[in-house]
């Protein structure tokens, strides 16, 4: 099988893939609203489902190089980790990073059974429609194993298609779900080394330029590679969702600032447009001082509880779906959060103790469509933690019950599974794009790649130690 350089893809036409209608926004006033105070004025666009290719994995595979069917990967065969009928890949992070897109999907193929691409991928039923109550939600950045060449970021997707292969996947109680911490693009430098903070988004602007591949422009629509990446992570059995911010001052639509009184309906359709390229859950950035000012680091108004209990609902109506995740951060076992909607809440309850684990367990039996979990790690993690801190962590989140219909909801980084680089931390990469040690490191892709993440044996014992934990929880 030939492998074409990204500069080389073929040709494709890609679709137009967005259809508009506008649609008044509404206001609100406290917790009640009234759709009929804005004018025509205050039109904004409601996207209207997915239009690209029907079988855009296969797509992507034709245009990296692959023929019409997948090939059988013999390298995956010779890196399986495997436990009772799981699988998933156990080797170097840089090394399959270094994959070929079509290589990977191969990949992708063989550890899931598959000899033809599926005609339609369905997310997994695992937990029906209040999987996300208790899921181990794990975030990737995208734009932190992204390609980086003179300036450019781009090929985020493909490369988190890549790491898919490394992570445990879902076990027959409960979900694990893949959170990218990007969807759409940021205020400034989107695409390239100068980009800031991921924590600011443009709203209504197309899919960020760190997560699509510049070699597939006006080959594959840049929709067509995000619904590519969700059917890979489903066919590996994981759930997926996007990370959003809900202070007023990080968010903007077409580049104008952000109102929650004039864009109310923007915002649901850009998380209605999420939902419709293929994701299940949405976090949601900052969403305990919906209720609790206290301790507030965002910029500008948030939603009042009414609001967003409106504005989860009307996601799911925009969607048709009621199987959907909305995850708060730092929203512990208040009422107030399971009556607006919400499915899960993070950083809640000590995860250094077992036990303590299992009382906020029990407590919480009651609720069957939200509770309340620990971290392992979160977006604020510095990288100080200890591995025997972190594996104690994991044997927590996926352990701390008396029975596992009964498991908390917990939130994790990709670092707690594959450890970053002790130059980087998980924080920094959300706020800047990374210049290791001050060097230029990022500016190669192959120094970049192989700089990410820790290699040394110390690294390996622990990415398998966590395996073993993940692995024992498969079929508890």
């Amino acid at each position: 099988m030939k492998i074409l350089p990204i500069s080389q893809y073929q040709n494709s036409k890609s679709q137009k893939t967005q259809a508009s209608k506008p649609i008044i926004a509404n206001s609100y006033s406290g917790n009640s609203y009234n759709k009929s105070v804005y004018a025509p004025r205050n039109l904004s666009i409601a996207f209207n489902g997915y239009f690209g290719d029907r079988q855009p994995v296969a797509k992507l595979y034709r245009l990296t190089g692959g023929e019409q069917t997948p090939e059988h990967d013999n390298w995956t065969d010779e890196h399986i980790y495997e436990k009772g009928y799981k699988k998933w890949v156990n080797a170097l992070p840089n090394e399959t990073l270094k994959r070929t897109p079509t290589e990977i999907i191969d990949s992708i193929m063989t550890l899931t059974g598959q000899t033809q691409f599926p005609k339609y991928v369905s997310t997994p039923n695992i937990g029906g429609d209040t999987w996300g109550r208790r899921a181990n939600y794990i975030e990737i950045n995208p734009r932190l194993i992204a390609k980086y060449d003179n300036g450019v970021v781009s090929d985020g997707l493909l490369n988190t298609m890549k790491l898919l292969t490394l992570i445990p996947p879902s076990s027959e109680n409960f979900a694990n779900c893949i959170i990218l911490s990007q969807l759409y693009p940021s205020f400034y430098g989107d695409g390239t080394t100068h980009d800031e903070t991921l924590y600011h988004i443009n709203l209504h602007n197309g899919i960020s330029k760190n997560l699509t591949a510049r070699g597939l422009d006006y080959k594959m629509g840049d929709d067509e590679q995000v619904k590519a990446f969700n059917d890979l992570a489903h066919l590996m059995g994981f759930k997926t969702g996007i990370r959003m911010p809900i202070s007023e001052g990080q968010l903007k639509v077409r580049g104008r600032n952000f109102s929650w009184q004039r864009d109310e309906q923007a915002y649901i359709d850009s998380c209605a447009w999420a939902i419709e390229l293929g994701f299940d859950a949405i976090y949601f950035d900052s969403a305990k001082h919906v209720v609790d000012m206290n301790g507030y680091c965002g910029i500008g108004q948030v939603p009042n509880a009414g609001q967003m209990a409106y504005i989860l609902n009307k996601i799911k109506e925009q969607t048709g779906r009621t199987d959907l995740s909305f995850i708060g951060e730092k929203c512990g076992d208040n009422p107030a959060f399971k009556t607006m909607g919400f499915t899960a809440g993070t950083e809640w309850g000590n995860p250094d103790d077992i036990e303590y684990i299992k009382y906020e367990c029990r407590k919480q039996i009651g609720s069957e469509t939200y509770a309340a979990g620990p971290d392992v790690s979160n977006d604020n993690d510095y990288g100080t933690k200890s591995f025997e801190t972190r594996l104690k962590r994991i044997h927590s989140c996926l352990f701390g019950y008396d029975n596992p219909k009964d498991k908390l909801p917990s939130f994790m980084q990709i670092n707690d599974i594959l450890p970053l680089s002790p130059y980087i931390n998980t924080h920094k990469v959300m706020e800047q794009t990374v210049q290791m040690n001050g060097s230029n490191a990022w500016t190669e892709c192959e120094r970049h790649l192989d700089g990410v993440f820790r290699l040394d044996e110390n690294a390996r014992n622990y990415t398998e130690n966590a395996y073993r934990i993940f692995g024992d929880a498969l079929y508890d």
